[in-house]
C-alpha cells in the first residue's frame, strides 16, 4: 500500500508540459485523487458475461458473450431488457441516432463480423463477414467506418457496402479506436511503449504516418473521447484495471508519457477494463466477462 500511495502521489506531481506546447483544447476540473473502488457506485444488471458497452440515449448496450445476446441496461432503474440475439463477442459497439431510431454496429471478433442493429431489434445484419478478430470501431464519415483488427495488426476502412482496405498496418494487437478533428487515436494493446498513438486524415482522403500519442501504457484497450475534450482510455497497473486520460492536443507535437496520464479511476477489478461514457460525464466500467458494472460522476 505504501508503494501505491507514493506511486499515485507521483502522477499527481508529474510536471507541466513545456509552454511551447500547443494550447489545451479543454479545461476539465482535475481530481484532487483517483477515484478508488469503494468510490465507485454499482450498476445490478442482469447480465452474466458482458464485454463490449456503449452509452446511447439514458441506456447502456452491450454484448453478453455467454448467450451471444446484445442487452440493453437502463442506467437510472437498472432494468434490464433482451435486445437482440445474434452477436457472439463484441469488445466494442457504435452507438448513432438514426431519423428512424438508432444503429448500433459492433465488430464481433468471434465470428469476424461487422454487425448492424437498429431500434426494430432485428436479427443482426453483416456489413463484412471475414475480418480477422476485429476489436475497435469509430465513425470516420457517413459511409465509412474504421475498425482494428487485433489479429492482422491492421486498421481497416470499411464501408457499407462490405468493401474494405487497410488504412495502417504493422501495428502492435490494436484495441479501442476514437476519431476527432480529422485525426485518429487508437490503442496498441500487445506494445506498452507504443501504448496510444495517432494518425491524421489527410485532405485528399488518404491517411498520414502513425505518431506517438502515449507511451508506456500497459495493456491499453478501450478508448472514449469525453465531452470535456479529453481522451479517457482503460490500462493495467499490474493486474489491476485503471482508467486515465490526457488532453490529446497537447501529446500532439512530440508525444505524452504514462507520466503526463492524470488518473481518474484506480480500481480492483481485474484489466482490461471495458468503458463507456453518458453526455454529463458519467463514467461506467466494468471488468471484461464480469457481471458487476460500476460508474462515477466525473466533474462537467
Amino acid at each position: 500500500m505504501k508503494f501505491l500511495a507514493l506511486f499515485v502521489a507521483f502522477l499527481l506531481a508529474a510536471p507541466a508540459m513545456a509552454q511551447d506546447e500547443p494550447a489545451a483544447t479543454a479545461t476539465p476540473v482535475r481530481l484532487d485523487a483517483p477515484l478508488l473502488q469503494g468510490e465507485l457506485r454499482l450498476i445490478i444488471g442482469n447480465v452474466q458475461r458482458p464485454n463490449g458497452i456503449v452509452w446511447h440515449d439514458g441506456a447502456l448496450f452491450t454484448v453478453c458473450n455467454g448467450d451471444w445476446t446484445i442487452y440493453k441496461i437502463d442506467a437510472d432503474t437498472q432494468e434490464t431488457v433482451t435486445f437482440v440475439f445474434g452477436v457472439r463477442d463484441g469488445n466494442t459497439l457504435l452507438a448513432e441516432p438514426t431519423e428512424a431510431g438508432f444503429d448500433l454496429f459492433i465488430p464481433d471478433a468471434e465470428s469476424g463480423a461487422l454487425w448492424r442493429v437498429d431500434q426494430k431489434r432485428e436479427a443482426p445484419d453483416s456489413l463484412i463477414a471475414d475480418l480477422e478478430a476485429p476489436w475497435g470501431i469509430a465513425r470516420l464519415d457517413e459511409s465509412r467506418l474504421l475498425i482494428s483488427e487485433i489479429r492482422s495488426n491492421r486498421i481497416l476502412e470499411v464501408d457499407h457496402t462490405g468493401s474494405a482496405r487497410t488504412a495502417q498496418e504493422s501495428l502492435r494487437a490494436p484495441t479501442g479506436i476514437a476519431t476527432a478533428d480529422e485525426r485518429v487515436y487508437f490503442a496498441n494493446g500487445g506494445s506498452a511503449r507504443r501504448g496510444i498513438e495517432y494518425f491524421e486524415i489527410e485532405d485528399d482522403g488518404g491517411y498520414g504516418p502513425v505518431k506517438p500519442l502515449v507511451a508506456g501504457l500497459q495493456n491499453a484497450a478501450d478508448l472514449v473521447l469525453g465531452g470535456d475534450g479529453m481522451l479517457y482510455f482503460s490500462y493495467a497497473f499490474g493486474a489491476r484495471g485503471v482508467i486515465g486520460r490526457v488532453d490529446p492536443a497537447m501529446c500532439h507535437e512530440a508525444g505524452c508519457s504514462s507520466q503526463d496520464v492524470e488518473m481518474v479511476v484506480l480500481s480492483d477489478l481485474p484489466a482490461p477494463l471495458a468503458i463507456a461514457m453518458s453526455d454529463d460525464m458519467r463514467l461506467f466500467l466494468h471488468s471484461r466477462y464480469r457481471p458487476e458494472i460500476y460508474w462515477a460522476q466525473l466533474p462537467a
